[in-house]
């Protein structure tokens, strides 16, 4: 039966031809951007309504319910700044990140939203079929329900074709988790103007451009399994299914994503790399008032950094028509400058590896995560020297660039942040040592991490999801 899914996944993967095609989805985005109405006001935080700073200096909705901005002191071992003090999102709810799929014509087609967040770059962008905080979905907004919840409320598990418990950006939330899940129907499913059934592989195509698919269908997709093979297999499979190419970089990465035998370490020697550092680093946090946190100031309109780096915390009036509830005020996180998130590959044993960091973030669950080669989410990184590899990825040459767009967090919690998201083919001359918190680890093997919780952060999942066989 799991064979026979990741089968699925892959044949979707294959296609770009659907039940409509690209240009089709495309004109629809645009014609779903122009017919929603959507206004983002920005207010001072004493116009927001339902929202208040209470007496111990925490910004939060008057349910208790949603999330909070609240501030906190970071002490930590690692890295060259040991204290710091931030804002940072508290929303412990578990939200659902859910995508029906339904075979047509025998293609696994996945149903994705023309979804609009406050804080999205360009309005409309491609959502999962379902997304909402648990505060959404039991109506504490006293709302509608989200289109097609119950597709997943009351799926049976054999109709569950990938459910997973990921993090979020653990620079900004504290602990944050969504449920990642996928299910399969037979059943029909209603039409609806802001819904489309498109192929993975199609998915993966629109990743290509910038601020079309979101944040929350990345991270989604990234978890997809596509099958464990032997190399010969892999050659026969080439063989009868694939044109010879100038640039094969594309299969040669379904060769990293499905090949059980080339990887450059054992996952024992990869979860002992992984052990070794989580238990050698350590992060402690302490909540403070909003008004208290070390170099930050609030003022009427913001929460922000006295010198302006990182990021903001602003108040908006919002109006979204197709939205569950049409008119609403919240606090959103707003990035001081764009960001630059890249993985570096090299084909090691035949078989491209990406160049991992274990970084750790404030908000992590369990301390570190696996990170791009890459991350630099805020601040003047062109300016830093302190960051491994980061020349590298600047001063690249184009040539060697596989995959190169902007793309933005997730819109609901943050205003309009965009990063740059590159995937390098480094060649055989690219040093084989690493710094001590990277490795090198195989496609196959970051899918096998992305079954469990905590081990990949969202940038490398993001930057997965982009990946494309064909």
């Amino acid at each position: 039966m799991k064979a026979d899914i990741s089968l699925k996944f892959l044949k979707s993967a294959l296609s770009t031809d659907g039940a409509y095609s690209l240009a089709n989805i495309k004109t629809w985005l645009k014609q779903r951007n122009e017919s929603v109405h959507v206004s983002v006001e920005r207010v001072p935080f004493k116009a927001l309504d339902k929202w208040h700073f209470d007496t111990s200096g925490v910004l939060r909705h008057e349910s208790g319910k949603f999330f909070s901005i609240e501030g906190v002191q970071v002490k930590t071992n690692w890295g060259s700044v040991s204290s710091w003090d931030q804002p940072i999102i508290n929303q412990p709810e578990i939200g659902y990140l859910g995508i029906i799929t339904k075979e047509i014509d025998g293609l696994l087609h996945f149903l994705l939203q023309a979804k609009i967040e406050p804080g999205n770059m360009n309005n409309v962008q491609l959502s999962p079929t379902v997304q909402a905080t648990k505060s959404n979905y039991t109506q504490v907004h006293q709302g509608k329900k989200p289109t097609f919840l119950e597709f997943f409320q009351h799926a049976k598990p054999y109709q569950v074709m990938l459910d997973q418990l990921q993090s979020e950006q653990g620079a900004r939330f504290l602990r944050k988790r969504n449920r990642n899940i996928i299910i399969k129907v037979d059943e029909e499913v209603p039409p609806h103007e802001d819904f489309i059934w498109v192929t993975l592989g199609q998915v993966k195509e629109l990743i290509k451009s910038d601020n079309l698919v979101n944040m929350d269908t990345r991270t989604v997709i990234s978890g997809i399994p596509y099958g464990q093979f032997d190399s010969n297999t892999i050659d026969f499979f080439y063989s009868i299914s694939f044109k010879k190419r100038e640039n094969d970089f594309e299969f040669e990465m379904l060769r990293s994503a499905l090949d059980i035998s080339s990887a450059f370490y054992t996952l024992d020697e990869i979860l002992n790399w992984l052990t070794v550092l989580k238990c050698h680093y350590e992060v402690q946090l302490a909540s403070k008032s909003v008004y208290d946190i070390k170099d930050w100031r609030v003022t009427d309109e913001e929460i922000a950094r006295e010198d302006k780096q990182f990021f903001r915390v602003i108040a908006a009036n919002i109006e979204i028509e197709n939205r569950e509830v049409s008119k609403w005020m919240q606090p959103l996180v707003e990035p001081m400058q764009e960001g630059i998130i890249a993985f570096i590959v090299k084909k090691i044993n035949g078989v491209f590896h990406f160049l991992v960091q274990a970084k750790l973030e404030p908000g992590n669950f369990d301390i570190i995560e696996m990170a791009p080669t890459v991350q630099c989410i805020t601040g003047s990184y062109k300016n830093s020297d302190d960051v491994p590899f980061l020349g590298f990825v600047l001063n690249v040459p184009p040539t060697l660039i596989r995959y190169d767009s902007m793309q933005s967090e997730e819109g609901g919690r943050f205003f309009r942040e965009q990063n740059r998201n590159l995937i390098i083919e480094a060649g055989p001359e690219f040093p084989m040592e690493v710094p001590a918190n990277y490795t090198w680890v195989s496609l196959q093997q970051l899918n096998v991490f992305l079954k469990f919780n905590n081990y990949l952060n969202i940038q490398s999942r993001s930057l997965i999801s982009a990946i494309r066989f064909i």
